[in-house]
């Protein structure tokens, strides 16, 4: 999955979501149709494709929102 802005490193998403912004996470060419988590934890990586991703996180998702990175 991806954070649905492009981050170009994992300290950049940790910091945005420290300041508070509102991330949501999706999964590009999603051909069985099924929704991101609400809530919970997913792995996410970047930067998008097609640049070669360099970093991954676990990311904590609440109300379909980022709240926190490990």
């Amino acid at each position: 999955m991806y954070a649905d802005i492009n981050f170009k490193t994992k300290k950049a998403l940790k910091e945005a979501v420290a300041q508070g912004k509102r991330i949501r996470v999706y999964q590009p060419n999603n051909m069985f149709g099924v929704d991101p988590p609400r809530d919970g934890t997913c792995a996410v990586e970047g930067p998008w494709y097609p640049k070669p991703h360099t970093w991954y996180a676990k990311v904590t998702l609440k109300e379909g929102f980022i709240v926190k990175v490990r």
